[in-house]
């Protein structure tokens, strides 16, 4: 199992105990929505979790069940909440460090005034990370401007709405090679900042003639 898929399983594992953990009467259909996933998914890891012990399902009247963690539940819950907070203390080291490292390259280039692309949590520990240095963060781009992000900071639909500006960095979570691509259209390759945690190829692919 790749590590995406493994973070994948342990985050949906993570969200179905903390739901049944919360609320009894759950539902397949509720924890779809509140996980933000498949009914169908909800259903393959409930029978998981149940075959692992994890979770014990009784039936209550009209035709109705209920959930209930057990205490290999609970410590599976705990076990991978610390896994998760262990993760997210990595990310932020690691993102700290290599966002520093983008903003040297900006004070040696003389650029003072740049944005973030992509509404992410990312943002956060970007933008406290800028007040170490004689730079100023605009705005943050995010396409359709719907995200919201955990700062103070403008968010723009698109570059020219955040003004005049000399570099961009990126904060994106979701999908950072498309959002590269799509910055390099319209703004200088050398002018769009990536730390390298985010695994994003500068070189684009040419099509073999």
């Amino acid at each position: 199992m790749s590590n995406h898929l493994a973070d994948s399983h342990s985050e949906i594992t993570l969200g179905l105990l903390k739901a049944v953990q919360e609320d009894e009467k759950l539902t397949q259909r509720s924890a779809a929505s509140d996980l933000g996933i498949a009914l169908g998914l909800v259903n393959t890891y409930l029978k998981r979790c149940v075959k692992k012990s994890f979770i014990k399902i009784r039936q209550v009247p009209r035709n109705r069940y209920a959930y209930y963690l057990t205490p290999q539940g609970f410590a599976e819950k705990s076990r991978l909440t610390a896994e998760y907070l262990s993760q997210s203390l990595s990310l932020f080291r690691q993102s700290k460090d290599q966002y520093r490292e983008n903003y040297l390259q900006c004070v040696k280039n003389g650029w003072t005034r740049i944005a973030f692309y992509g509404a992410s949590d990312l943002c956060e520990i970007a933008a406290l990370c800028a007040q170490e240095f004689p730079i100023e963060v605009a705005a943050i781009i995010q396409k359709g401007a719907a995200a919201k992000a955990s700062t103070r900071l403008p968010i723009v639909e698109t570059i020219a709405e955040a003004g005049t500006i000399d570099a961009i960095i990126l904060t994106d979570l979701i999908d950072p090679q498309h959002s590269f691509n799509t910055l390099v259209e319209e703004f200088p390759n050398s002018r769009v900042l990536t730390p390298k945690f985010l695994e994003v190829s500068r070189t684009l692919p040419t099509l073999k003639k």
